[in-house]
């Protein structure tokens, strides 16, 4: 190939370069593995799953440490059922609670419980230290700045094609 076209974006090229391929990969592997170190790291320190940290992360976040559900399901991208059941679980450990909706009787909030606010921040800076030691060290400033345009870049695309 070329140097004209090696700069041309790939959405003009018939199909990507091996290169390219082999750079998707990495990306994939790299991310599953970074994924795999960090659930460890939190469930050694913490007994929390990354499933049960987005939930309270997110609520955590929310207004009155609520969300319905179906808001719930959306802020951590999850399909309800599989919401559901996790819930279920976060229930029995006490680390949450579903109500009725204070405003619609037909849905359900939950709530984040003072047990799980209390397991949530314990959790948050050794994850914060894991999350820094697996991906922040390996990085050097210029190196986040690409990443950060690369992301922006991939993000606008995407979001083009909705």
């Amino acid at each position: 190939m070329n140097e004209t076209e090696r700069n041309r974006p790939a959405a003009e090229r018939r199909r990507m370069t091996s290169q390219e391929l082999a750079i998707w990969r990495s990306l994939i592997d790299t991310t599953a593995e970074l994924r795999r170190r960090l659930a460890a790291q939190l469930a050694a320190e913490s007994s929390l799953s990354p499933g049960d940290y987005a939930v309270l992360l997110a609520l955590s976040e929310a207004d009155g440490r609520r969300l319905r559900s179906s808001e719930l399901a959306a802020a951590i991208d999850w399909e309800r059922s599989r919401l559901s059941h996790h819930l279920g679980r976060m229930e029995k450990r006490g680390l949450i609670e579903r109500v009725e909706c204070a405003t619609d009787n037909r849905g359900a909030e939950v709530v984040l419980t003072e047990e799980g606010a209390r397991i949530f921040r314990a959790a948050t800076a050794p994850h914060a230290r894991a999350i820094k030691q697996h991906f922040g060290d390996a990085l050097n400033p210029a190196q986040f700045d690409a990443l950060d345009d690369i992301l922006r870049t991939l993000t606008t695309h995407l979001e083009a094609g909705k």
